[in-house]
């Protein structure tokens, strides 16, 4: 029932192309049930070889006693001749046309034909072996049926009593096409019954359920935002059954997927209608800043380069907010920066927007410097220090006897800078923490995109850097940026030396 369940869910036009790729001789089932008949086949002649040669031993073997029957009877009459009239008739009786019996020694001929022909082959039965009786039947059947050959071995288990036939192989052919034919239509007909059932089988172990995830990914590919076209795993512990289970889960991925992609290009979609009107405002608040620096007020003066490089920044980040998602990052150019200095503008800008009651902690040393992209790392460290003072305010604990502070580190260790964001604040929930860098999914406040640590990875990482939750601090946030020195390209060292 359930597979019939998950098989409803796939439309009669979603099902038509894959109906055609399953009919004719090309298809995985007729493959299959050809497949069966001819490895049947195969083993049935594996068979039939050495079974057709015991064939023709057995049968002349029964020739060997029923003539040694015979002639031992007639051997007993004291030498006496036979009639031709009853040799003719013993001849017959046998199917021979000469029959002699040695014995201990000696030979004695039972009886023979009037007309005696020449023998061309010879064979003795106390001597086949498997491959020589292998080989003899195939030159029966292929070129006997008018030659005569001599049969010789020992009657029963004596040593020393043998019998000597001369006889027409014709019979003998005849007998081994008749086997040969009784063995064929039973062969076939063992393999269309093995085929049948080893077929229906399989079919329904795997070939169904292969075809209906054929079915399923058709289906959905051709319309992969609809959660009905997910599989449906049967209740199975089988290898295809774990097969439909990941199956289904990377198509819930993909749906998920789908779905932050469009609100990636809906964001940018809505970006591009306002960037334009948005970079006119900035323009002009750039020109009165210009004024304001002019101004001959010490505050002024203080405030005004500050309030340039932050709306030059606006203006650069409406427009890489439309390229995100779309588009890489710039490329770092990177130079000498002081940590320092980066890191206080990042607090004294952050430190405008946030609660007063949130502390700015600087531990850089005044002469760290690293060799970076100052624009990229300030975006870096400022996204961090930013989403560190908005935890604080969601945290739903107001105590005024909370610390509520955030700190930035940074040291070098030989030719890595290590640079932590560590907040006192109420840490990450769960989810963000699986979620983590991931954009519109890893955001740790309600109403947040979570594109702030995605832009702050992609930026580490075209440093050449990582970037990562520090699970060292107990309580708690703390993200841990390591950024190797640019290695100096051998050009340089050639041209020191």
């Amino acid at each position: 029932m359930a597979e019939t369940g998950s098989d409803d869910q796939i439309s009669a036009g979603d099902s038509g192309k894959g109906t055609d790729l399953r009919s004719g001789a090309s298809s995985l089932s007729s493959k299959l049930l050809w497949l069966t008949i001819l490895f049947v086949m195969i083993a049935e002649v594996l068979i039939f070889v050495p079974s057709v040669a015991n064939t023709r031993v057995r049968w002349l073997e029964d020739r060997l006693n029923t003539a040694a029957a015979a002639a031992v009877v007639i051997e007993g009459l004291n030498e006496m001749e036979l009639p031709q009239v009853i040799q003719n008739d013993t001849l017959m009786a046998t199917g021979t046309k000469a029959i002699a019996l040695s014995k201990d020694g000696m030979s004695r001929m039972i009886a023979t034909a009037d007309n005696l022909p020449m023998v061309t082959h010879q064979y003795d039965l106390s001597a086949v072996t498997p491959l020589q009786a292998i080989v003899d039947a195939f030159d029966t059947i292929l070129f006997g049926g008018d030659r005569v050959i001599r049969v010789y071995g020992p009657v029963g288990g004596s040593t020393d009593m043998s019998i000597d036939l001369v006889l027409e192989d014709g019979p003998l052919r005849h007998a081994m096409l008749i086997y040969g034919r009784n063995v064929f239509f039973l062969s076939v007909l063992i393999s269309v019954i093995t085929a049948g059932l080893v077929f229906f089988a399989i079919d329904r172990i795997m070939i169904r359920p292969v075809r209906r995830m054929t079915d399923n990914m058709q289906a959905f590919s051709e319309d992969p935002e609809n959660p009905n076209r997910i599989i449906k795993p049967r209740p199975v512990g089988d290898e295809l059954g774990m097969a439909e289970g990941h199956l289904a889960e990377m198509q819930g991925r993909l749906q998920q997927t789908l779905k932050e992609q469009r609100h990636l290009a809906d964001l940018g979609l809505a970006v591009s209608k306002i960037n334009h009107d948005m970079r006119n405002i900035l323009t002009s608040a750039q020109l009165m800043s210009d004024r304001l620096s002019m101004v001959d007020d010490p505050l002024v003066k203080r405030f005004a380069p500050k309030l340039l490089r932050t709306i030059d920044r606006a203006v650069g980040y409406s427009s890489e907010v439309l390229a995100y998602g779309k588009a890489r990052e710039a490329i770092p150019s990177r130079r000498f920066i002081n940590l320092m200095t980066l890191a206080e503008e990042v607090c004294d800008i952050v430190a405008e927007e946030s609660d007063p009651a949130i502390s700015f902690v600087l531990d850089v040393s005044p002469d760290l410097e690293v060799e970076a992209d100052s624009e990229q790392m300030f975006r870096v460290i400022y996204n961090l220090t930013r989403n560190a003072a908005q935890a604080f305010s969601q945290d739903p604990d107001d105590d005024a006897a909370l610390v509520r502070r955030i700190t930035v580190q940074a040291h070098r260790s030989g030719s890595v800078v290590q640079i932590r964001v560590i907040d006192t604040g109420p840490g990450l929930p769960a989810k963000a923490r699986e979620n983590l860098f991931k954009p519109f999914r890893g955001s740790a406040r309600s109403g947040g995109t979570g594109l702030g640590l995605a832009i702050a990875r992609e930026l580490v990482l075209s440093h050449g850097g990582s970037i990562v939750l520090d699970d060292e601090v107990a309580q708690g946030t703390a993200f841990l940026i390591e950024l190797p020195d640019q290695p100096v390209p051998i050009d340089t060292y050639r041209a020191r030396a």
